[in-house]
């Protein structure tokens, strides 16, 4: 890119509903957009993050300094579109450098309508976030570009994630089949919260015939497939108004079908045992998060990405204590050690289990995959 051609690139700003502002310039999309500033400290991955559902309604702010180095490929997406509301980078790479780049970034973003901002101090970006949490958020470029104190009204007036019921809205239309590697052995059948693409093929890997369903799917139509499991999957938006497939929840436990949860789904889980939900300052985002799990003390480094969490509601008690629910004992079966958030519940006297973070690992560390062996394993029991 030459400097002439840096020049001509519109300028952007970038509005937080507090009032403060960074100035930057257009990356994608030229336009205007709005949503949840929240801040990911991954520096790999980033085209999964962008078309992983779960972002839905989300500004993302990039912690790493420099994105788009590999460009944009075929084969990483975990969906079939980009699904973040606006992306905030520091340095763009200036050319892809890697061999399956099929076109840079920031054409792609350009080509799916998501508005962007470059040139922006994200480390005192994500300093802001940290210290006031995530908040809602314009970026602004071209013509869009206005007086900020106007534009600011104009973010305080957007929807909050508070909540939102968005589940709907990135789920499948149509239920569709991902077949077994190799010998089938067992059914699952998959509610659609916002899944990656990712998931159906670990449990694939495991002899899984995967049924993914809709997020508006009942607990009747999940056990009409005579599942040998069934898994709540990933997505965006407030628990605590995603009634649906809680109830659906329900219905699986009260059938006694093994039951395997990640992510939003340790949530829905969590409402289903009774438990409440609540939303963090600012989340957790990125591929760094050590979660321990209270039985044997091992520590996982892993993938997140959520804003909200379950609530034991047992503050100053052991959070691992075992506690009653509707369908027998459970118990916090993993736990943050940044800030000691739920990650996990486990059914003691079911056979059901979930994680707040992300095994598949797309992107991330694979310390987590086992979790699909031990779903494997519960079917088999």
């Amino acid at each position: 890119m030459t400097a002439a051609t840096r020049t001509a690139v519109p300028h952007a700003l970038l509005v937080l509903e507090d009032g403060r502002t960074f100035r930057g310039q257009a990356y994608g999309a030229v336009g205007e957009t709005f949503g949840e500033a929240v801040f990911n400290t991954g520096m790999t991955g980033y085209q999964e993050t962008l078309t992983d559902p779960s972002y839905h309604r989300q500004v993302v702010v990039m912690t790493a300094p420099h994105i788009g180095n590999t460009g944009a490929n075929d084969e990483d997406p975990e969906s079939a579109r980009v699904w973040v509301s606006g992306y905030v980078v520091r340095d763009p790479s200036r050319v892809s450098s890697s061999w399956r780049s099929r076109r840079s970034l920031d054409d792609e973003l350009a080509a799916q309508g998501v508005v962007g901002i470059s040139g922006v101090d994200t480390r005192a970006l994500t300093r802001h976030l940290r210290e006031r949490g995530a908040m809602r958020v314009g970026i602004f470029s071209g013509d869009a570009v206005a007086d900020p104190a106007v534009l600011q009204e104009r973010v305080a007036a957007s929807p909050p994630m508070e909540g939102a019921d968005l589940a709907h809205e990135v789920t499948t239309a149509q239920p569709y089949v991902v077949p077994a590697q190799g010998e089938r052995r067992f059914v699952v059948a998959a509610l659609d919260l916002g899944i990656k693409t990712s998931t159906p093929r670990y449990m694939s890997a495991h002899g899984c015939e995967v049924h993914v369903l809709p997020a508006t799917a009942t607990g009747d139509d999940l056990l009409a497939l005579s599942p040998d499991g069934v898994f709540l999957s990933n997505g965006p938006g407030d628990p605590a108004t995603t009634d649906g497939p809680v109830a659906a929840t329900k219905r699986v436990l009260e059938a006694g079908v093994p039951l395997f949860g990640i992510c939003f789904g340790n949530q829905i889980l969590g409402r289903a045992l009774d438990l409440g939900t609540f939303k963090l300052r600012y989340g957790h985002r990125g591929v760094n998060q050590p979660v321990q799990d209270t039985a044997t003390g091992r520590v996982h480094v892993t993938s997140h990405n959520h804003g909200f969490a379950v609530d034991a509601g047992r503050a100053g008690e052991d959070i691992a204590a075992p506690f009653d629910t509707p369908y027998g004992r459970a118990e916090v079966s993993h736990v943050d050690l940044n800030d000691g958030v739920v990650e996990g519940l486990r059914l003691l006297d079911a056979r059901a289990f979930s994680v707040q973070y992300h095994p598949e690992a797309a992107p991330g560390p694979h310390d987590a995959t086992g979790l699909f062996d031990s779903f494997a394993r519960l079917m088999e029991a």
